[in-house]
């Protein structure tokens, strides 16, 4: 059973940055490629960045240059490097893999960015 467990959330100043971790279980970590979602109120779940089980990272146009993904294998984890935050980050933001076509995710961490 695939488990995965964010945390790192919390309030931050625009400008500010924080880093998300999502910790895996129940799955081969490194031959799968893994992702952060995001979803912000009234708003659809949208994708932030993806890094491959190579280390190949993608990000959303509206992240790119601010974040950053990376994976630690041996301890199954992911992160999200948060920096220079903007209000328009607000959201509950959402760790994913996709094993044999079905989506696992974690329960959510809330990131909220405001002076």
């Amino acid at each position: 059973q695939v488990q995965l467990v964010e945390s790192g959330g919390g309030l931050v100043q625009p400008g500010g940055s924080l880093r998300l971790s999502c910790v895996a279980s129940g799955i081969m970590f490194r031959i799968f490629a893994m992702s952060w979602y995001r979803q912000a109120p009234g708003k659809q779940r949208e994708l932030v960045a993806t890094i491959s089980s190579s280390g190949t990272t993608n990000y959303a146009d509206s992240v790119k240059g601010r974040f950053t993904i990376s994976r630690v294998n041996v301890k199954n984890t992911v992160y999200l490097q948060m920096n220079s935050l903007k209000p328009e980050d607000t959201a509950v933001y959402y760790c994913n893999v996709n094993v044999g076509g079905r989506n696992s995710w974690g329960q959510g961490t809330q990131v909220t960015v405001s002076s």
